[in-house]
């Protein structure tokens, strides 16, 4: 890795632990040309800020600092991005830290409390009403938008990012869980993978009974579940999870879907939460069932497609599946907006930081060298740019296509609370509990309901 007096690296580059988005960017406007740009969708009363008519300084000495997480692979190609940004502007040193996602979030959590975070930052989208719900960590961008390029995106997914009434950030890429399938272990099972939820909850017993007690369909942890168990909810009875800051489901109904989880292992369909914990793994992609086949499916981002298939042994079959469209009449799961980048409410240069981020996802030198690294880009022209070039991770491309024409629910951006969604958060004990025998249904219903509803009243 090569640094520049230009470069101040002040993270040592390391494995991401947790999931990779990848994405690629947008457009080939250039940052310095005025863009016919259009304002977030209005989610609050009032009108959007107006872009304030700010240039991109082109001569003085000016030094912004940019952070994001990741794995080597995000870390290089954005590097180097940033590096082909600086000899555009050489007036302007970008100064860059990243590491891998254990700890990074707690880290920017407090210098955005403090007002000491980066000028650009990559954020995870529940970033914007956990960090900035009133506005105040972020800078509106919609007063940038003659640089920043908005009109590549969608009013919708521009929407998403707004919150009182300011465009929190801009999006990276879209994102939503499918399953992924061994199909070598369902050829040695002697079935199809599954198309259906009657094909998966058929193939537990026949995995039992052909391959042995250590081989299942699927196996997924705590959060899988919990995700899943809020896509059968979705299917069978057509609301959304979270709606208006409110949970829009009964005890009763909380409890016909944990249920429906726990028939999953009563079916040997998927492991016990026991079994996945003496199984020594700090994830299924690093599982050695997975990598052999004895966990013949997961139930994932369509961003993570590469790390499961990577993970696989040789002469295994990696394939992406279906969503499952007879868990009801409706077309359950939800997609969201998988990360942004945002620039600090406290910066002091918003025109440099908004030409960055255009050159990342709107322009074709930029969009090239980040490659598909950060998924599916959002930006229209960013997408045509990685179609264009071959670009896009053929897995990956697959993935959320099927991702994106089935699901039809929107995800409230508290759904990935720490609380909530973090190993020692609410799901966590909700599905271990009841996985363990230490909660019944209702109890453990009542116990999921309490702690969504003490994050959503936060």
């Amino acid at each position: 890795m090569r640094k520049t007096i230009k470069q101040a690296v002040s993270v040592t580059l390391v494995s991401a632990m947790a999931l990779s988005l990848a994405a690629c960017g947008s457009s080939s406007n250039s940052a310095e040309t005025t863009a016919a740009s259009a304002a977030a969708e209005e989610t609050t009363a009032g009108e959007p800020a107006a872009a304030e008519g700010l240039t991109v300084n082109t001569t003085d000495p000016i030094t912004i600092t940019m952070s994001w997480w990741g794995g080597d692979a995000r870390h290089e190609a954005t590097m180097a991005a940033v590096e082909a940004f600086m000899a555009k502007y050489p007036n302007i040193t970008v100064e860059m830290q990243y590491a891998a996602w254990s700890g990074w979030e707690d880290k920017m959590s407090a210098s955005f409390a403090t007002g000491t975070a980066p000028d650009v930052n990559q954020i995870n989208w529940n970033w914007i009403t956990s960090f900035s719900s009133d506005g105040s960590a972020f800078y509106d961008l919609n007063k940038v938008s003659d640089i920043l390029d908005l009109t590549q995106f969608s009013d919708s997914v521009l929407s998403d990012c707004t919150v009182a009434n300011e465009l929190q950030g801009v999006p990276i890429s879209m994102t939503g869980r499918i399953f992924y399938w061994n199909k070598t272990t369902f050829d040695q099972a002697g079935l199809e993978t599954p198309s259906t939820l009657a094909d998966l909850m058929a193939a537990g017993p026949v995995f039992q009974e052909k391959l042995g007690d250590d081989y299942y369909p699927l196996a997924m942890n705590e959060l899988d579940r919990t995700i899943f168990m809020v896509f059968y909810l979705e299917s069978k009875y057509g609301k959304a999870w979270v709606e208006n800051n409110e949970l829009q489901y009964t005890a009763e109904e909380i409890q016909d879907g944990l249920s429906f989880i726990k028939s999953l292992e009563d079916a040997h369909v998927i492991p016990t939460i026991k079994t996945l914990a003496n199984d020594g793994a700090d994830s299924l992609d690093k599982n050695p069932k997975w990598m052999e086949g004895k966990y013949a499916g997961i139930f994932e981002w369509d961003s993570s497609a590469n790390k499961f298939h990577d993970a696989l042994n040789e002469g295994q079959e990696f394939v992406v599946g279906e969503e499952l469209p007879d868990m009801g009449d409706y077309q359950g799961g939800f997609s969201k907006v998988s990360m942004c980048f945002a620039i600090s409410e406290t910066t002091e240069h918003p025109a440099e930081c908004a030409a960055l981020i255009n050159f990342l996802l709107n322009e074709e030198e930029g969009v090239k060298l980040m490659g598909s690294e950060r998924g599916i880009p959002a930006s229209a022209a960013g997408l045509q740019i990685c179609e264009e070039n071959n670009l896009l991770d053929p897995l990956v491309a697959e993935a959320n296509g099927k991702v994106m024409d089935y699901v039809s629910f929107p995800l409230d951006p508290k759904f990935e609370a720490a609380a909530l969604k973090n190993t020692d958060g609410v799901y966590y004990d909700v599905q271990a509990g009841l996985s363990y025998g230490d909660y019944d249904v209702e109890t453990a219903a009542d116990v999921l309901i309490e702690g969504v509803e003490e994050v959503l009243n936060k």
